[in-house]
C-alpha cells in the first residue's frame, strides 16, 4: 500500500497511529508503577487522562468513517484496529485501577515481568502501525515486528502459568492470593489485546501489502 492519498484519507492513519502511541505512553507509566518509580495514584490518574484521550479518538475515527466515501483500506479494518488498541489501553486502566483499589504492597516479580512484556510489545505495535501507510514498502519489517510480540506473548504465557503456581505454593495470605491473581489474569489479557492487534494487522498487511 504506497498510494497517493488525499489529507482526509491519511486522517485515518494518523489517528491509528497517535492511539498506538497512547498506549504505548501508558505502558511505559504503568511498567514505572510497578516498578515502584511512580505513584500508582498519581499513574492511574494520568492512564485515565490518556484513556478518554484515546476514547475521543476513537469517536473521531467513526466519524470521518461515516463521513468518508473512500477510505485509504478496508473501514472495517480500521474500525478492528482502533477498537483493539482502545481494548488495550482500557485494560491498562483497569489494572491501575486494581493496584490502587486493592492496595497492594510491593509488586511480586511475576507481574513486573508482565509489565515489561506488555510495554514491550506495544513498543514494537507502535513501530508496526507506522509503516501503515507504506505497507509494500515495508512488510518485512512490520512482519518482524509482528513476530516479535508473538514471542513475548509466549514468554508472557510461561511467566503468567509460573507466577499463579507461586501464588498458590508459596503465598500464605488468601487475599493477597486473590488481589494479585486478578491483577495477573489483567496483564495476561492485555497480552493477548497485543497479539489481537498484531494478528489483525497481519491480515492487513497480506491484504494491501
Amino acid at each position: 500500500m504506497a498510494f497517493g492519498l488525499k489529507s482526509k484519507e491519511e486522517k485515518f492513519f494518523s489517528m491509528l497511529n497517535d492511539h498506538a502511541k497512547l498506549c504505548h505512553d501508558a505502558s511505559e507509566l504503568m511498567l514505572a508503577a510497578f516498578n515502584g518509580e511512580k505513584d500508582k495514584q498519581e499513574v492511574l490518574k494520568k492512564v485515565d487522562e490518556m484513556e478518554k484521550k484515546a476514547d475521543d479518538i476513537v469517536s473521531a475515527t467513526m466519524q470521518r468513517l461515516q463521513k468518508t466515501f473512500i477510505t485509504p483500506m478496508d473501514r472495517e479494518d480500521i474500525q478492528l484496529l482502533i477498537d483493539q488498541l482502545d481494548t488495550t489501553i482500557d485494560t491498562m486502566k483497569e489494572i491501575m485501577d486494581k493496584m490502587c483499589m486493592y492496595n497492594v504492597g510491593e509488586p511480586i516479580d511475576g507481574a513486573i515481568k508482565m509489565a515489561t512484556i506488555i510495554e514491550k510489545c506495544l513498543k514494537h505495535i507502535v513501530k508496526a502501525m507506522s509503516y501503515i501507510n507504506s505497507l509494500k514498502k515495508n512488510y518485512v519489517k512490520v512482519e518482524g515486528r509482528i513476530l516479535e510480540v508473538l514471542r513475548l506473548e509466549e514468554e508472557a504465557d510461561d511467566v503468567y502459568h509460573k507466577e499463579m503456581a507461586a501464588l498458590f505454593t508459596e503465598c500464605p495470605d488468601a487475599i493477597t492470593i486473590i488481589k494479585w491473581k486478578d491483577i495477573l489474569d489483567a496483564s495476561e489479557d492485555l497480552v493477548d489485546d497485543c497479539e489481537d492487534i498484531v494478528g489483525t494487522f497481519r491480515r492487513v498487511v497480506l491484504k494491501y501489502a
